[in-house]
């Protein structure tokens, strides 16, 4: 009994607020997939609370679907889940289905291929990899260089608490940057277009 106990926590997010608010959801228990913490997530969504409704929102590495559904809960228009992973996409399309989540879509592709056959322009990005594959600074580099972000995009990146933060496009305006145990997290502004 404990440790179907156990294994059920490791595996379940709990959406907090907006239309499927206190929903669970299961994800599959996959290296290097670490689902964005219950408080860290209160904190963005407080963040992005005058942004979220009418989004488009692109969830790059998905994992979980933390962020992307509890951005599609919170009012965003569209969501975009990028994962690699076959059994996580299995997952997402399953609680696509399970919330009837017409606003979301699922895309089995790693997010370089997705951001080089994209023509879609985004209002908030997540970016949370997994920490080994050290992928910050190219999917950052390449939102830029493919046109993705919607002029005042907002983009989230999750990395480890400990070191320095990754390199990033310069006309990236850093918001809000905080730590929470091993992880930190921080909003930009994509400037490119503002009147200087």
């Amino acid at each position: 009994m404990a440790k179907q106990n156990k294994a059920k926590r490791s595996g379940e997010i709990r959406l907090i607020a907006g239309r499927w608010r206190g929903r669970k959801l299961t994800f599959p228990d996959l290296e290097g997939l670490r689902p964005t913490p219950d408080r860290v997530r209160e904190t963005i969504f407080n963040w992005l609370q005058a942004r979220i409704g009418g989004a488009r929102c692109l969830d790059l590495c998905a994992g979980s679907g933390a962020l992307g559904f509890e951005a599609a809960s919170r009012g965003a228009e569209q969501v975009t889940m990028v994962e690699l992973s076959t059994q996580a996409v299995k997952q997402l399309q399953a609680n696509c289905q399970l919330l009837a989540a017409d606003n979301c879509r699922v895309e089995n592709k790693t997010a370089q291929q997705f951001l080089n056959q994209s023509s879609d322009q985004y209002d908030i990005v997540f970016i949370d990899p997994p920490y080994q594959a050290d992928l910050w600074t190219v999917l950052a580099d390449q939102l830029v260089y493919e046109g993705c972000l919607a002029e005042n995009a907002q983009i989230y990146i999750e990395c480890p608490s400990k070191g320095d933060l990754p390199t990033l496009p310069e006309h990236w305006q850093l918001i809000k940057d905080k730590k929470a145990g091993e992880v930190r997290y921080c909003l930009y502004q994509n400037t490119i277009g503002e009147a200087k």
